[in-house]
């Protein structure tokens, strides 16, 4: 059984901001086309030379975003849908670690600001080990979390290059117009379902062209 196919991706809640903004179509069309449960090649490469990564945990109202950075390839990805990285020695106060303790249930988000890479944000289902295999995979670990994952990739357009210290441009700005429509806007499953008051829909052309 897959843990994530037997809960609902978008919630009423969700669903209330699709419908008031006629995004119901484009949110299917991006969850049936995008999401996944194995990584693809280009996420892979993005995951085995990050040296960093955030992740959302949480219990009983406790809610905690955390990095969680190490040398390139301190995450591993242990099966095609499975990751699992390692807990260093910190401030003693285990939050994260805690939250997973209690809630398998975490939120983490792989992100390059070079101004070419996409994201990859992930629904995961976290478990900690500290069996000797385990912990021989990681060097300086006091223990490891290993989190089955639900990927979706999603679009970097307004992520700042912070190589360049250049702002994205496609962030809306006063006075310059409408921003560059995204790459994916075009896609096929996308370009004729965009909600009627987006910005791009009468630049995308039917035809893609």
């Amino acid at each position: 059984m897959n843990y994530f196919k037997e809960k609902e991706f978008f919630h009423e809640g969700m669903r209330h901001f699709q419908d008031l903004f006629d995004g119901r179509k484009t949110a299917e069309a991006i969850e049936k086309n995008r999401k996944h449960y194995e990584f693809w090649d280009d996420e892979k490469e993005i995951i085995k030379n990050s040296n960093f990564f955030f992740i959302a945990s949480s219990w009983n109202g406790y809610i905690d975003c955390n990095i969680k950075s190490g040398d390139s390839g301190f995450v591993k990805i242990i099966d095609n849908g499975t990751i699992e990285y390692p807990e260093y020695d910190g401030n003693s106060m285990y939050r994260t670690a805690g939250n997973i303790f209690k809630n398998p249930n975490v939120g983490l988000l792989f992100i390059n600001f070079d101004g070419e890479s996409r994201r990859i944000r992930i629904n995961g289902c976290a478990t900690i080990h500290h069996d000797n295999k385990t912990l021989n995979r990681h060097f300086g670990a006091k223990f490891v979390i290993r989190i089955k994952c639900e990927i979706y990739p999603n679009c970097p357009r307004y992520i700042p290059n912070l190589d360049t210290k250049k702002p994205s441009v496609y962030v809306p700005r006063e006075g310059q117009g409408i921003p560059p429509a995204p790459e994916w806007k075009e896609r096929d499953y996308i370009k004729n379902i965009l909600p009627k008051e987006d910005p791009h829909k009468k630049s995308v052309k039917p035809d893609g062209k």
